[in-house]
């Protein structure tokens, strides 16, 4: 049986459609939005998905995109969308306080690999930013990206860490991350700053995320580890959307929510789903693990509603998307690291 072909106008189209429940929130948040650090994996797609649901509304309400501005694609992309895209280094005090002010931020800079010997550059962006852009935006509503790996590695039997559980960041990536999570949360008390912090667990879009670095993997003829045996993920275009709208559950105190999709995947069968996709046999190494950084999401889906793209559905496009000649934006995942070194 024939099927179309992936091409990269596809998959951002999938990842910017709006959702119902995208264009109903869109219409209560008031005021324009701003993505601060856009110009990462999920920035772009974010962006876009935000003036689509805006444009399907019907209202008037602008979408700022700040970032470097070093990736030429997507910045040709959003600006192509409507998009009012800044460059800007946000580490530059002067010229963070003088963006515009806004009514909505959504937060998404941050450093992560690379920072094994360069680890002052990672509390910088992660602790240090986080602190000027809460005093800058204190008037703002603020969503705030985190990260799941503030939190200890645990049995599979647990089902994953929930919001209430003690977090137990594992090195300096992690705690750089929590850094982060406190430098708004003082704001939330102190100023009253109305904060939603964001802890994502494994987004996927097809030109990266775990699922692809297994299937590269096997594509590849290199071994995939079982020590970390399971993993959470959520399609991008989901993780995008439940961003957007939790603009409208920023609180003071601060509201948290853990972002991922409902189920735990094995990696073994995962690879082995691949592996009959993509016509090659997987190889694997090391004994299967008993633990892993797993996140429990049922928050996420009583408040925002089940992904929009099943696991299994997300291994099939993605083998689909390599076969088809797709493009990667070679940023692996790591997602066998467990003893917290980026």
């Amino acid at each position: 049986m024939s099927r179309e072909l992936w091409t990269e106008e596809k998959l951002n189209d999938l990842l910017s459609t709006p959702s119902d429940a995208l264009v109903q929130d869109i219409k209560k948040i008031k005021g324009d939005i701003m993505v601060l650090g856009a110009g990462g994996k999920m920035g772009p797609s974010l962006c876009l998905l935000a003036k689509k649901a805006i444009d399907k509304a019907g209202i008037s309400k602008k979408v700022y995109a700040v970032s470097r501005g070093s990736d030429k694609i997507s910045t040709d992309l959003m600006q192509a969308n409507g998009i009012e895209v800044i460059a800007c280094d946000l580490l530059d005090k002067e010229k963070l306080y003088a963006l515009p002010e806004v009514e909505n931020i959504i937060y998404m800079a941050g450093r992560k690999f690379g920072t094994d010997g360069n680890e002052w550059q990672t509390w910088g962006m992660n602790s240090t930013l986080p602190a000027f852009v809460a005093d800058k935006f204190k008037k703002s509503n603020i969503v705030v990206f985190s990260s799941g790996n503030i939190y200890p590695i645990v049995p599979l039997y647990t089902g994953g860490c929930t919001e209430k559980d003690k977090v137990l960041p594992n090195g300096e990536y992690a705690m750089s991350c929590l850094a982060r999570e406190r430098s708004f949360e003082y704001a939330a008390n102190t100023y009253g700053t109305k904060v939603f912090i964001y802890r994502l667990n494994f987004a996927v879009d097809l030109r990266y995320g775990v699922i692809f670095d297994v299937a590269n993997k096997i594509l590849k003829g290199q071994p995939i580890s079982l020590s970390t045996p399971c993993f959470n993920f959520i399609w991008q275009g989901s993780a995008n959307e439940y961003a957007i709208r939790g603009l409208l559950h920023a609180s003071a105190p601060v509201t948290v929510m853990n972002i991922t999709g409902p189920e735990t995947v094995s990696i073994k069968k995962m690879a082995l789903k691949l592996g009959e996709y993509l016509g090659k046999e997987p190889i694997f190494e090391n004994e299967c693990g008993t633990d892993a950084y797993l996140n429990d999401a049922s928050k996420c889906m009583e408040v925002f509603g089940y992904p929009s793209v099943p696991a299994e559905t997300l291994i099939r496009w993605q083998a689909e998307w390599l076969l088809d000649g797709g493009r990667t934006l070679d940023k692996p995942t790591h997602f066998e690291e467990r003893k917290g070194s980026y």
